[in-house]
């Protein structure tokens, strides 16, 4: 099969490529040509640079059995897929979406389902960061609507996956290393609000699988689906797992978002799983439809921790430059009444 990967050289792209070569597909990565690769002359190249240059120019008519796009953002991208991959030249587009398109619609139900999707959106937030999540929920709304749109208009065959806060080996966010390194400093790890939400991720190579199941199957043309496990943890039990498995004690230290902002230390740098903008999905129509079928999560837990043991990073993870910072708020705790307070 030709497979057509627009991105391809990170994460969840990186590990897709690697298996489409090992079942002897052919794969062209088209992307900026900026991260480095290790697929040699396997793969066939196209340079471009979405947000500045023409696709359909940069691919010049070539077609695809599939064609799997990391990078569409924006409404703006899914017409120049559309352009570049429309009137036959692709078998079927899938577009990696995000559970964000939920979070940006007003009184979304949590976990959310793929008939929540429609309903009066949220207003433009005030804060910076919030106004930056809240700006990728809406354009990656607008991209799966142009996709809607051409399905409905001239039968392009695109399948969207909307996907939650990814985990896996590689990650360039590096959001489950910062947890880890924290437990293996010996040291308290400061919960921001306590953890007591609920935290339903997905793990990457799961979503690689389904794409690669996804494939020319013609029923989930114009339709989109949640990817992510079913497990439910709330983030303090997620993180005492992580301590078990890495044979540490989980010394587990609430403290109020709030406490942590006054002494200037971000809680979502700190405790990524903190995110207020972190989605929460509800995968049943996949699970029905697709046949979609998650990793557990200590399985797959085990198996990232594994990774960062065998292969430790040579520089910390972000934030990590100011946890002498937060040994000292946790030494603190217990003499500051209120600090803790959740």
């Amino acid at each position: 099969m030709r497979v057509l990967v627009l991105g391809g050289t990170r994460f969840m792209g990186h590990f897709l490529v690697y298996r489409l070569l090992a079942a002897g597909h052919h794969v062209t990565l088209l992307n900026r040509g900026v991260t480095p690769d290790a697929f040699g002359d396997r793969v066939a190249r196209v340079r471009c640079d979405r947000a500045a240059g023409d696709v359909a120019q940069a691919l010049g008519g070539q077609e695809f059995d599939a064609a799997v796009d990391f990078t569409a953002y924006t409404a703006e991208d899914g017409r120049a897929a559309v352009r570049a991959l429309g009137g036959g030249r692709v078998g079927h587009y899938v577009m990696i979406s995000t559970g964000s398109v939920y979070l940006v619609r007003e009184g979304c139900p949590r976990p959310s389902r793929e008939r929540d999707y429609g309903g009066p959106l949220l207003p433009e937030p005030a804060g910076e960061e919030d106004r930056a999540a809240w700006a990728y929920g809406m354009n990656k709304r607008r991209c799966e609507e142009v996709l809607a749109a051409a399905w409905q208009e001239e039968r392009f065959p695109a399948t969207v996956l909307r996907i939650p806060m990814v985990n896996g080996e590689r990650d360039p966010h590096r959001r489950l290393e910062r947890y880890v390194a924290r437990v293996l400093d010996g040291g308290p790890l400061l919960v921001p609000d306590g953890g007591k939400h609920p935290v339903r991720h997905v793990y990457s190579g799961d979503v690689v699988r389904a794409i690669v199941k996804l494939f020319l199957v013609p029923s989930t043309f114009g339709e989109a689906y949640n990817l992510c496990m079913e497990e439910t943890p709330t983030l303090s039990e997620l993180l005492a797992l992580v301590a078990e498995l890495l044979g540490a004690p989980a010394r587990l230290e609430p403290i109020s978002s709030a406490a942590l902002r006054v002494r200037g230390l971000d809680p979502a740098v700190m405790s990524p799983f903190s995110d207020p903008w972190m989605s929460m999905l509800d995968p049943a129509r996949a699970h029905a439809e697709l046949g979609f079928r998650h990793t557990p999560l200590r399985r797959w837990l085990e198996t990232v921790i594994t990774s960062l043991l065998a292969h430790p990073p040579s520089e910390p993870p972000p934030g990590y430059e100011r946890r002498a910072e937060e040994l000292a708020l946790a030494a603190a705790l217990s003499g500051e009444p209120g600090l803790g307070s959740v």
